[in-house]
């Protein structure tokens, strides 16, 4: 089985790196809201069959590909995807693949909102495949607790200290109400004002219940994942997590275990910020590597949306 190279383009297309980082610093001047919804592509793209670009293909008549799932219809910066391999084919054409561009797209992401560079190993292929169906039971709702969450990443090959690494992550961008208002309202069934989830912080819930006014299923509007910092990559999301502010139940369940636990309390000090960052480059690395296809398998894609 071949495997990922960081110098697998050096003599096909030598300036791959250099023209993605000069179109992210183009697509973040003009809208630094999508570091974090880039970051989260290639998250979403790792966890359901792989690192293969299968998260960009467009559904068709007869197939209702991974994007159009439920938890994949908040994903945004698909055009940003298609318009850096638009860029790079006409450097060198049909070269650079899909999956490649998301992991170097999510790299620059993290670098240029403050967080760590790290290099990022390449020659993924991109797949033919893409279902739905696949997305229910391989990636990590934000409802998870420890248990699923652990289960989930370790069938990918992730620990638990990935899992409370990558979870990191969540210091970029923003997410919808609906991801969280089970947390808010009705938690239990009960159906009362009281009836919310106990590991969330008081103050923190009254502010999101302003925010999210009901349970209705609302994919519009927006609450900062990390309040006061959510374009910048920094180590303040532990910092909330230890308070019990997470955002979702899968970051207050991060507390659930000792270890994981212990992680987010040493990284709430504000003290070992260069220690978060060399993990996340660490844990980016291994997730980028998952169910990669190589070699001959699998195909490069003329448009990312599109299997040839």
């Amino acid at each position: 089985m071949a495997q990922l190279d960081v110098g697998f383009y050096s003599k096909t297309c030598p300036k791959v790196e250099e023209i993605v980082r000069e179109e992210m610093i183009r697509i973040l001047a003009v809208a630094p809201t999508l570091a974090g919804p880039l970051l989260r592509l290639h998250f979403h793209d790792c966890f359901v069959r792989g690192c293969d670009g299968s998260v960009l293909i467009d559904s068709t008549a007869s197939n209702t590909a991974e994007k159009d799932a439920p938890p994949n219809q908040t994903l945004r910066g698909f055009g940003s995807v298609q318009r850096i391999k638009a860029r790079l084919d006409a450097a060198c054409p049909g070269t650079v693949s899909c999956a490649d561009v998301l992991a170097l797209m999510a790299r620059d992401a993290v670098a240029l909102s403050g967080g760590p560079r790290w290099p990022v190993p390449l020659g993924r292929r991109d797949g033919r495949v893409s279902a739905a169906n696949d997305t229910a039971t391989q990636l990590p709702p934000p409802t998870a607790n420890i248990t699923q969450l652990a289960r989930m990443f370790a069938a990918k090959g992730l620990d638990l200290k990935d899992l409370v690494v990558l979870s990191g992550g969540h210091t970029l961008g923003t997410a919808h109400c609906s991801a969280f208002t089970d947390r808010l309202y009705n938690f239990t069934g009960a159906d009362n004002d009281a009836d919310v989830d106990p590991a969330l912080d008081r103050s923190y819930l009254a502010r999101l219940r302003s925010r999210c006014a009901s349970l209705a299923a609302d994919n519009t509007t927006l609450a900062e994942m990390d309040p006061g910092s959510f374009l910048t990559f920094d180590a303040g999301y532990y910092r909330l997590v230890a308070r019990r502010r997470g955002l979702f139940h899968s970051d207050s369940s991060l507390l659930a275990d000792a270890f994981t636990a212990g992680y987010v309390r040493r990284q709430a000090t504000g003290m070992y910020a260069a220690e978060f960052f060399r993990d996340f480059a660490e844990s980016m690395v291994k997730m980028g590597g998952v169910g990669v296809l190589t070699g001959e398998e699998g195909e490069i894609r003329k448009k990312c949306y599109v299997i040839n």
